[in-house]
C-alpha cells in the first residue's frame, strides 16, 4: 500500500456513513418547528437573553446547548445539496418563523428587563468578521459529518451549536429593537445571517462530496440559475465581513506598531510614558511623558524612524516637563470636577428621597385634619346627636413586647339628653372607618366637663 492509499484509507468516511435515506429522514425531522420544538426555542431564547443581560458566559452556553435552531439551517443545506425544492421550502418557512419568534421573544424580555446597559457579551455580537465566517463554515462541516456517521451526532451537534453561536445574535437583535439601537439590530442579524449561510453552505458541500443522490431539476437552465443564486448569496454575505476584518486587522497592526515604536524609540530609564494617541485628521502622534526629559535629538531621531513602524506621514508631538505637569493638573482638575458632580448628584438624590419621605409624613399628620373638615357636613346629617368630634393619629406601645400599633382616636361628645344607643355607636364607627380609608379607629366618648371634675 503506497503512501497516497494509506492516507486515503485514514480519511475515508464511507465505512462510517449511515444509510443515506436514514440521514435525510433524520435531518428532515429536525426541520419542523411546532409543539415541543417551538417551546424549547422560546425557553432557550429567554435563557440566552438572561445570560447576555447579566454577562454570564455559562448561561449563554447552556441556552445554545438546548436550542433547536440548527435543524432548519442544516435542512436548507441538505435541500440545496440534493435539489429537493419541497424540503427547501419547508426549511425556509420554519427557519423564518423560528427567527421571527426568537427576535420577538428577546425583544419582549429586554423591554421588561430592568438591566438596560449593554454588557461585553452583547457587544461581541454586533461586529461580525471573516473569522465568524470560518467558524460557521467549519462548524457546519462538523455538523453534517456527525449527522452522516453512525452514533456521532449526539456528541458533536451540541459543540457545533456552541461554536457557531446562533442564539446570542438573535437575542442581541431583540435587544437592539427593545432599546431602539439599529446598530445592534443590524450587526447581530448580519452575524446570524453569516452563521446561517455558511452552515448551510458547508452542509451543501458535505452532501455533494459524500455523493448523496440529488433530484434532477426540470431544465439545465434552472440548475444554472440555482447555482448562480447560491454564489451571489455567499459572496454578498462574505464581502462585508471581509471588509470589517480587514479594518480590524489594520487597526490591530497599527496599534501594535505604535507600541513597538514607543518601546524602541522613546522609552528610557527615568522616563514614564503616561499616554499615547493619534489624531487621524491632523496626522499627529501625541505622547505624554513625565520624569527624565526626552531630548530634541531623541525626538528627531524617533521621528526619522517612524516610517519603519508604519507610522509614515505622522508628526511626533511629545508633551513633557511643565507642559505634562499642566496636562496632569488639568486632568486631575477634570477628574475632581467629575467626582464633585457625581457627589452632588448623589446628595441631590438623597435630598430628593428625604423630601419625599417628609412629604409623606406631613400628609399623614394632616390627613385627620383634612378628613375632619370634609366630613363635617355629613356628620350633621347622618349623626345629628354628635355635637363634637376630634380625630388624631395615635401610636400605642406595650410594656412587655416591642410591638407598635397605629390607629386613629376619635373622641366625640353627644348632645345632653340626645338618644344614643350601642347600634348608633357601631354605625358611627363603621362610617368613620370608611371615611378614613380603612384605618383602625378607636371611639372614645367625651365625658361632660362637670362629670370629669367630680
Amino acid at each position: 500500500m503506497n503512501i497516497f492509499n494509506r492516507v486515503r484509507f485514514h480519511f475515508d468516511l464511507r465505512s462510517d456513513l449511515e444509510k443515506e435515506q436514514v440521514i435525510i429522514e433524520e435531518i428532515t425531522r429536525g426541520v419542523s418547528f411546532r409543539g415541543a420544538n417551538l417551546w424549547v426555542l422560546i425557553v432557550a431564547i429567554f435563557i440566552a437573553s438572561l445570560g447576555l443581560n447579566v454577562n454570564s458566559t455559562a448561561v449563554i452556553i447552556g441556552a445554545m446547548l438546548i436550542s433547536p435552531l440548527m435543524g432548519p439551517i442544516i435542512g436548507m443545506g441538505l435541500a440545496v445539496g440534493i435539489n429537493d425544492l419541497d424540503l427547501l421550502k419547508r426549511a425556509l418557512k420554519n427557519f423564518s418563523f423560528a427567527t421571527l419568534i426568537s427576535v420577538l421573544t428577546a425583544m419582549l424580555y429586554f423591554l421588561i428587563s430592568p438591566l438596560e446597559e449593554a454588557q461585553s457579551e452583547l457587544l461581541a455580537r454586533t461586529t461580525p468578521t471573516i473569522y465568524d465566517v470560518l467558524i460557521a463554515f467549519f462548524g457546519g462541516a462538523a455538523g453534517i459529518i456527525a449527522l452522516s456517521t453512525r452514533g456521532r451526532g449526539g456528541n458533536v451537534i451540541p459543540g457545533v451549536a456552541i461554536a457557531t453561536a446562533l442564539m446570542p445574535p438573535l437575542c442581541t437583535a431583540g435587544y437592539g429593537l427593545a432599546t431602539w439601537q439599529p446598530s445592534f439590530f443590524f450587526g447581530a442579524i448580519y452575524l446570524f445571517f453569516i452563521n446561517t449561510v455558511f452552515i448551510s453552505l458547508s452542509t451543501f458541500v458535505g452532501v455533494r462530496l459524500m455523493g448523496f443522490r440529488h433530484h434532477e431539476l426540470p431544465t439545465p437552465e434552472r440548475a444554472r440559475r440555482a447555482r448562480h443564486i447560491l454564489t451571489i448569496i455567499v459572496v454578498a454575505t462574505i464581502l462585508p465581513a471581509l471588509l470589517m476584518t480587514i479594518s480590524i486587522i489594520r487597526t490591530s497592526i497599527f496599534e501594535n506598531n505604535l507600541r513597538h515604536f514607543i518601546a524602541d524609540e522613546l522609552t528610557q530609564t527615568g522616563t514614564q510614558i503616561l499616554s499615547s494617541g493619534t489624531d487621524a485628521a491632523t496626522k499627529e502622534l501625541r505622547i505624554v511623558a513625565v520624569g527624565r526629559t526626552i531630548t530634541d535629538v531623541q525626538q528627531r531621531t524617533a521621528s526619522a524612524h517612524m516610517a519603519q513602524y508604519g507610522l509614515g506621514g505622522y508628526k511626533l508631538s511629545v508633551i513633557q516637563g511643565g507642559a505634562s505637569d499642566s496636562l496632569l493638573a488639568l486632568s486631575s482638575q477634570l477628574a475632581q470636577r467629575v467626582y464633585s458632580q457625581e457627589t452632588e448628584k448623589q446628595k441631590l438624590l438623597e435630598l430628593s428621597s428625604d423630601n419625599a419621605t417628609l412629604t409623606q409624613r406631613l400628609a399623614t399628620y394632616t390627613h385627620c385634619e383634612e378628613v375632619a373638615e370634609a366630613i363635617r357636613p355629613e356628620l350633621a346629617v347622618l349623626f345629628p346627636a354628635v355635637r363634637t368630634l376630634s380625630l388624631s393619629r395615635t401610636v400605642e406601645v406595650q410594656r412587655d413586647t416591642t410591638a407598635i400599633s397605629h390607629f386613629v382616636t376619635a373622641v366625640f361628645a353627644v348632645d345632653k339628653g340626645a338618644a344614643w344607643s350601642a347600634s348608633d355607636a357601631h354605625r358611627f364607627e363603621a362610617w368613620l372607618k370608611t371615611r378614613l380609608s380603612g384605618d383602625s379607629v378607636v371611639l372614645l366618648p367625651r365625658m361632660p366637663i362637670d362629670a370629669a371634675r367630680k
